[in-house]
C-alpha cells in the first residue's frame, strides 16, 4: 500500500499542519507554505518552523509536501514575467527547506502559444536555474502530470521526460502522478489491465523509479477531457477500480499519495482515508460502467 494521507490547511501558522494530519489520520501531508494565490509570501517565524519540525517527529505524520503556488508560470513568454516565478520559485525552496519538507510538488506551466517543444525546454532551463541558485537544499521538485487545459505544458508523458531530460540535477528531480490529470489527460487507468498499460507506458517513457508521489483525485471529467476538475473518491467517472490497484500494488508501497479531493471540511479526508485503507486485500471493485 501507499503511504496515504491528505492536503490540509496552514491556517493559524504551519505549526498546525502536522496535527491536522495525525486528526485525520493521514501518514503525509501536503501543505501551502503560503497563500497560493498571491505573490507575496509573509516570512515563517521561528515558531512555524520549530513547530512544524516538531509535529513532524511524532510519528504521525511521517511525510511532508508542498505545492507550490498556482501563480507560478515556469515556462512564461515574457521575461520579467518568467524572472518572477522564478524567484517566487525559489523562496518557495527557501521556505520548503526551512520547514524540513521532502517534496515540493509543481506545475510545469503553460506555454501561450510557444508550443509545447519551446515550453518544456524553458521549463528545464528555469528549474536548472533554481537548483544552481539552492545548491545544498535536500528538498526534492517533482513535476506534476497535468490535465492539459489550454496551453498547459506535462500532459504527456513525453513532454515531463522531455523537461526532465533537460534538468542538470535529474537526482534533485521526479514526479508526481495526479490520477485526475492523467485520466483527463487520455491515460485510463478505470481497470487493472490499464493501471498496468498506463504504469509500462510511464517506465518505458520515464522510469518508474522517478515516480515520487501521488495525487489522489476522481474525476468530474470524461476520459480525456483535458480538464482538471477533481471529485471525491470512488464518486466520478474513475471509480474505486484505480485506488484499489494503487493501494495494492507493492511497488508504490513506500511512495506517498495525498488526497486532492472537494470537501467542505477536512475531516471528510479521514473519511476517504477508510476507504482506500479498506480496499487493501479487498475484492476487486466493479469498474464505472
Amino acid at each position: 500500500m501507499a503511504i496515504l494521507g491528505a492536503h490540509v490547511s496552514i491556517a493559524g501558522g504551519s505549526e498546525k499542519a502536522p496535527g491536522r494530519g495525525k486528526a485525520i489520520d493521514a501518514d503525509v501531508i501536503q501543505i501551502f507554505t503560503a497563500n497560493q494565490n498571491q505573490w507575496k509570501a509573509k516570512p515563517l517565524t521561528e515558531t512555524n518552523i520549530d513547530g512544524f519540525r516538531e509535529g513532524m517527529t511524532q510519528g504521525q505524520p511521517q511525510v511532508s509536501i508542498t505545492h507550490d503556488s498556482y501563480l507560478i508560470n515556469l515556462c512564461s513568454i515574457e521575461k520579467w514575467k518568467l524572472k518572477r516565478a522564478v524567484d517566487t520559485f525559489i523562496e518557495e525552496l527557501d521556505r520548503s527547506e526551512a520547514l524540513g519538507i521532502d517534496y515540493i510538488v509543481f506545475h510545469p506551466g503553460a506555454h501561450m502559444g510557444a508550443g509545447y517543444e519551446a515550453g518544456c525546454a524553458t521549463v528545464a532551463e528555469s528549474l536548472n536555474t533554481v537548483l544552481a541558485a539552492r545548491p545544498d537544499h535536500q528538498v526534492k521538485l517533482l513535476v506534476e502530470i497535468t490535465a492539459g487545459q489550454g496551453t498547459t505544458v506535462g500532459h504527456s508523458f513525453e513532454q515531463i521526460a522531455d523537461i526532465l531530460g533537460q534538468v542538470t540535477s535529474p537526482e534533485r528531480m521526479g514526479v508526481c502522478f495526479d490520477t485526475q490529470h492523467a485520466f483527463a489527460a487520455g491515460y485510463d487507468v478505470r481497470t487493472p489491465d490499464g493501471w498496468e498499460r498506463v504504469l509500462k507506458e510511464f517506465a518505458n517513457t520515464i522510469g518508474l523509479e522517478q515516480l515520487r508521489a501521488f495525487h489522489l483525485n476522481d474525476s468530474k471529467r470524461e476520459l480525456g477531457d483535458r480538464v482538471d476538475r477533481h471529485e471525491k473518491i470512488g464518486q466520478g467517472y474513475l471509480g474505486l477500480a484505480p485506488f484499489w490497484c494503487l493501494v495494492n500494488d507493492e511497488r508504490f508501497a513506500d511512495t506517498p499519495a495525498v488526497l486532492e479531493t472537494p470537501v467542505e471540511n477536512e475531516s471528510e479526508y479521514g473519511d476517504e482515508l477508510r476507504l482506500l485503507r479498506s480496499l487493501i486485500g479487498a475484492p476487486e471493485p466493479e469498474p464505472v460502467a
